[in-house]
């Protein structure tokens, strides 16, 4: 089958543009406002684009609470989802009002980072510090905004949890980080394998 993205006219009862798009690991995104209050919130539209400087992206799809804080603040932390906090991971995207704690909704622990002033999830195999360098609305192909909001950040500090280190690298199968995929489905990533990619010329 083939059909337009823009027109959308793919006949099936559900969108499957993210389930191609898929496995996306989750941002679950640390902020903590002007007034003082925390906020914590998983984005499944979330990566890292560049190891020198280390930088990552998240993208919120309209202005949300972590949106209004990163721009109030410029800072932000991001903690690794397990599988083990994938039912905690789920409680904090309720729509809850600004100023409500997602950390107390989901009943996780906060730790505070080192180097900026926001919260992670202490019970994370990993979290990273981030300083924003940039926020933009991503635009269409006419130059129409995209009503997604783009929020790019340097990696300042990085925390690891020692328990989940093995042979001096993060051991997959004890973290078995958490992928989004499409629809309401999601992964994780206990079951790995190793690649090496091919020397050149590659020899048949």
């Amino acid at each position: 089958m083939f059909y337009e993205a823009k027109g959308n006219l793919h006949g099936l009862p559900h969108d499957p543009f993210k389930a191609i798009v898929s496995p996306r690991p989750i941002g679950w995104i640390g902020t903590r406002g002007s007034d003082g209050s925390d906020n914590l919130a998983p984005y499944s539209f979330f990566n890292a684009i560049s190891d020198h400087p280390k930088m990552v992206m998240f993208s919120s799809s309209g202005r949300k609470d972590t949106l209004r804080n990163v721009e109030e603040t410029g800072v932000f932390t991001t903690s690794m989802v397990g599988r083990s906090l994938t039912e905690k991971m789920n409680l904090s995207s309720a729509d809850a009002p600004y100023g409500e704690s997602e950390f107390k909704i989901a009943d996780l622990e906060m730790a505070e980072a080192r180097m900026i002033n926001a919260p992670f999830v202490a019970g994370a195999h990993a979290a990273l510090e981030c300083k924003v360098t940039e926020i933009f609305e991503a635009k269409s192909l006419e130059g129409e905004l995209s009503g997604s909001f783009v929020v790019i950040g340097q990696v300042v500090g990085i925390h690891i949890d020692e328990a989940a280190l093995v042979n001096g690298r993060l051991d997959m199968g004890a973290v078995a980080p958490l992928a989004r995929l499409g629809y309401l489905d999601y992964a994780d990533a206990a079951n790995t394998f190793e690649m090496r990619r091919p020397a050149w010329p590659i020899e048949t």
